[in-house]
């Protein structure tokens, strides 16, 4: 069984209620899990955030897709250990299950 998680949502601004409804999604339940779940905004305007946005968009599309294609991560988008799990806002219900998975995992 994993012992924690780690949550990144894809984040371009306030003005994009999208990304802070599934903010709060995350934000909502991540005390029910104490440190089991650790959680990351990555907004894409800045550095940071931007660097984490292209590596994420690199693992989904591979350089070529991203550099020569311009494919890229969903925004808003939740992955969980750097994986793809929603590009929509997921219900509270959706996301549990999602972390228990991976949690259960060895």
């Amino acid at each position: 069984m994993k012992d924690h998680v780690h949550i990144e949502v894809t984040f371009k601004g306030k003005s994009c209620l999208a990304c802070v409804y599934m903010q709060e999604t995350v934000l909502d339940m991540l005390p029910e899990y104490g440190n089991q779940v650790t959680y990351s905004k990555l907004d894409i305007r800045a550095e940071d955030g931007k660097q984490r946005f292209l590596a994420l968009s690199c693992t989904l599309f591979g350089e070529k897709g991203v550099y020569e294609h311009h494919r890229l991560a969903p925004i808003p988008a939740l992955f969980i250990d750097g994986e793809l799990i929603f590009d929509v806002i997921p219900s509270r219900d959706e996301l549990e299950e999602a972390i228990e998975v991976r949690l259960s995992k060895a």
